[in-house]
């Protein structure tokens, strides 16, 4: 069985507010979260609603690239 083409990937998420509002530099940093997914079922980028703690509530979490 081949190696190269695994099913399940790593993907990282990042606040989308966080990276929006990087020009008012309000907040410290930005929020990542390392998460799994399905390449068969979920072909497209991932989007999630998670907390955030640098925005303080819960945003939209887009996939990113490594």
């Amino acid at each position: 069985m081949a190696k190269g083409k695994d099913v399940r990937v790593i993907v990282i998420l990042e606040c989308t507010n966080c990276t929006r509002n990087d020009v008012n530099k309000e907040s410290p940093g930005t929020s990542r979260y390392i998460t799994q997914k399905n390449r068969h079922n979920t072909p497209g980028r991932l989007e999630l609603r998670k907390f955030c703690r640098y925005c303080n509530k819960h945003t939209i979490h887009g996939e990113i690239k490594k």
